[in-house]
């Protein structure tokens, strides 16, 4: 929200910033007590016709896109730490066997992905290479795993999480989670969860791990055309 703010209405707001990526030129997010900002590059705005209207609103802004066309993807919920949960998640021992992965764990590593299914990989998307990487284990075997990755404008750490189907229900994804979670704040980053809204599972877990819901963020979607 850095940008040109053309409307402020109420809980709504709308801005245009010329920095955001192709792939981001579009965003909604309506936060946990119901406030909704929308931000868009000024190619877009323009597009839209939005800096000729007046009294713009959220439905007035929705029902815009639906006449052009623009399809927005499905909603992610986000979730993060409050400052009281990071303060009682720096305090704490990790519990289990829980460590930082790295290179030297790859055998074990790629026997964790053999063992999930691709949708599950996909849907998790937790890999060796990335920023930071915590796995829990269980008799020496590696069964849940969490990735994180960087922000490039943001101190903000997205992270993903999968533990293999036989091993859930244990507490190893959340004592995963608040391990990675608990590093990245040590870096000076806030740790961001983030799962579509019909993952019951996934929302629950970060619930479980003392995440909080900050709101749905919804993008452009891949295939909204020019």
């Amino acid at each position: 929200m850095s940008g040109e703010v053309l409307c402020r209405n109420g809980k709504f707001t709308l801005a245009v910033n010329p920095g955001l990526s192709e792939d981001r030129r579009l965003m909604v997010l309506e936060t946990a007590d119901g406030s909704v900002m929308a931000v868009m590059t000024p190619a877009l705005a323009d597009r839209l016709g939005l800096h000729r209207q007046s009294g713009l609103s959220e439905p007035l802004l929705r029902g815009t896109l639906r006449e052009a066309g623009i399809v927005l993807h499905g909603a992610d919920y986000i979730f993060y730490f409050s400052e009281a949960a990071k303060r009682a998640l720096g305090q704490e021992t990790p519990a289990g066997v829980v460590r930082r992965l790295t290179a030297e764990d790859e055998a074990a590593f790629a026997g964790f992905q053999s063992s999930a299914s691709e949708q599950d990989l996909d849907d998790a998307y937790v890999e060796l290479d990335h920023w930071a990487v915590f796995g829990s284990l269980e008799q020496g075997r590696l069964v849940c795993a969490a990735s994180m990755y960087p922000w490039q404008n943001a101190r903000v750490a997205d992270l993903g999480v999968l533990t293999l189907l036989p091993f859930r229900a244990q507490g190893h994804a959340r004592k995963v989670v608040r391990a990675i979670s608990r590093h990245a704040c040590e870096q000076g980053y806030e740790p961001q969860y983030r799962c579509q809204l019909d993952n019951q599972a996934s929302a629950a877990l970060a619930e479980a791990a003392g995440l909080s819901l900050f709101g749905k963020w919804e993008v452009i979607s891949p295939d909204a055309g020019e």
